[in-house]
């Protein structure tokens, strides 16, 4: 993770070092996300099939080739810009199915650690946070010292460790049945319906998805205003960074903190005040107030944001069976990326048509009915209630299910 938010830093940089073209950065720049969307939605089936430990091995060792190659080619014999754009692309066709297999792993290493499902949740987003925070600083300093090509190797050295790391420090037994191997049929187009299928008729997930797609799109604009904000408002590049960097840190103690108490707490009440709670800075950056207040308002929002990851992962392993998770997880994940970019292009045009202070506003006002809809969402009433059958349950008894 800090590899990958260190090479969003890194790769803009060598693009415009090499190109001298912000068009050609775009193009790179969306090379990097469109594959994830492409890879969550269709390479679910693939890390059922191949199971989660391997499907994670595989997926660090192809990008980590996709990443070498670019500082390599550059070095040797030289590098065209669409083998540029390729092998970005190339390079984050398999993250996604990658964070999908080490995620559907959590429950079978959780377990002999003596690990509740909430505080390997929350440890994992804590982790997560951490290092999208810290990587995309250090990239930025290590290429003052060691230059952009370099922090390209550094990235690609990460992916490595990735691989190495759950080669041998997982048990070969915290892996996923093969689907095939459940005496069902292979047809992939199937089995990406069987994924659909479970999410749309486990409510609960259904609407937990829907709710992450539409925050993760508000969460979109909100980036897109930042940087506009910081300008118009502080009138200088360092208060975007401490917003970002306070908020991010906020997450991250939210995470944590649900970790160590989260098997104690009301999911349902975490989640739902979390979202609340999230919303808090865009009504308060309205009133455009000084930079200590604008700083409280993010660090309190990020610390409400941080256990909502956590509590959903929890539900999804829960009650995800072993043998789907990579279809279903897949899926969500896909739908959370997908709203991004939307966020992106409405973000520009509102602020523009509607003003940086209405933006903030609007976004704020349907984050608030987002939040409320939730508390009255009938499907999120069972929210703490756990299953009787654990998310070790077969993927045979899954598909019968679905048939029926």
């Amino acid at each position: 993770m800090a590899g990958n938010a260190a090479a969003l830093v890194a790769i803009p940089w060598f693009v415009l070092q090499t190109t001298g073209s912000a068009s050609k950065t775009g193009i790179t720049a969306a090379a990097g996300i469109v594959p994830v969307i492409i890879s969550g939605l269709l390479g679910g089936p693939y890390v059922d099939r191949l199971g989660y430990r391997r499907a994670s091995i595989i997926a660090d060792l192809t990008s980590f080739a996709a990443v070498a190659a670019i500082p390599f080619l550059h070095a040797t014999v030289g590098l065209e810009f669409w083998q540029l754009v390729l092998l970005v692309f190339l390079g984050a066709l398999l993250d996604a199915p990658g964070v999908t297999a080490r995620a559907s792993m959590l429950p079978e290493v959780a377990e002999p650690a003596g690990w509740s499902l909430e505080r390997v949740s929350g440890a994992a987003a804590a982790v997560n946070r951490a290092a999208r925070l810290a990587g995309a600083p250090l990239a930025g300093l290590l290429i003052v010292f060691v230059g952009p090509t370099n922090v390209l190797w550094i990235d690609a050295a990460t992916f490595v460790f990735s691989a190495a790391a759950i080669a041998f420090g997982v048990p070969a037994r915290a892996r996923a049945r093969q689907v095939h191997e459940e005496g069902a049929s292979t047809d992939y187009l199937t089995e990406i319906k069987e994924g659909f299928a479970f999410l749309y008729e486990r409510r609960a997930l259904f609407v937990l998805t829907v709710v992450i797609t539409v925050t993760n799109m508000l969460d979109a604009v909100g980036i897109v205003a930042l940087p506009v904000y910081a300008s118009r408002v502080y009138g200088t590049a360092w208060s975007l960074g401490l917003m970002i960097g306070i908020s991010g840190a906020g997450a991250v103690l939210g995470a944590l903190a649900y970790s160590a108490v989260g098997e104690r707490l009301s999911r349902r009440t975490v989640f739902t005040w979390g979202l609340a709670g999230a919303t808090i800075w865009y009504p308060i950056a309205a009133l455009f107030p000084s930079l200590g207040v604008m700083l409280t308002a993010r660090g309190v929002s990020g610390a409400a944001a941080g256990p909502i990851n956590p509590v959903i992962d929890t539900v999804f392993l829960e009650r995800v069976p072993d043998g789907m998770r990579g279809r279903v997880f897949g899926v969500g994940n896909a739908a959370a990326w997908i709203a991004m970019p939307v966020g992106v292009l409405i973000a520009g045009p509102a602020i523009e048509a509607f003003g940086l202070r209405a933006t903030l506003l609007a976004t704020g006002a349907v984050y608030i009915v987002v939040a409320v809809l939730t508390i009255w969402a009938p499907s999120l009433a069972d929210l703490d209630r756990r299953p009787e059958e654990g998310a070790g349950s077969r993927a045979g008894d899954v598909r019968e299910e679905l048939t029926h």
